[in-house]
């Protein structure tokens, strides 16, 4: 079995900063593409930010030169660091993991901007 477990969501000013991080454990042998979605309240998931196992990354247009995606394929982790937060970022995030054709989720973490 493969489990994911998001942490470092929480409260934050508008302009602060925060950093996610998303560990993958259980069965695995190799993650292709892993990413973060983000669904705010009353609207729909949406992609945030996705890495390719070649490190190619792509963006939501909301948040292009704010946040970046990296990984760390040893640890089974990716992370999103997430720069002049507004309060339009507020939302859960939520990390995924492309393994063997098959999508893996966590749980979800809180991410709270206050203006």
């Amino acid at each position: 079995q493969v489990q994911l477990v998001e942490s470092g969501g929480g409260l934050v000013q508008a302009g602060g900063s925060l950093r996610l991080s998303c560990a993958a454990s259980g069965n695995i042998l190799s993650i292709n593409a892993m990413g973060w979605y983000r669904q705010a309240p009353g609207k729909q998931r949406e992609l945030v930010a996705h890495i390719s196992s070649g490190r190619s990354t792509n963006y939501a247009d909301s948040v292009k030169g704010r946040f970046t995606i990296s990984r760390e394929n040893a640890k089974n982790r990716v992370y999103l660091q997430m720069n002049s937060l507004n309060a339009e970022d507020t939302a859960v995030y939520y990390c995924y993991i492309n393994l063997q054709m098959t999508y893996y989720w966590g749980q979800g973490t809180q991410v709270t901007v206050s203006s």
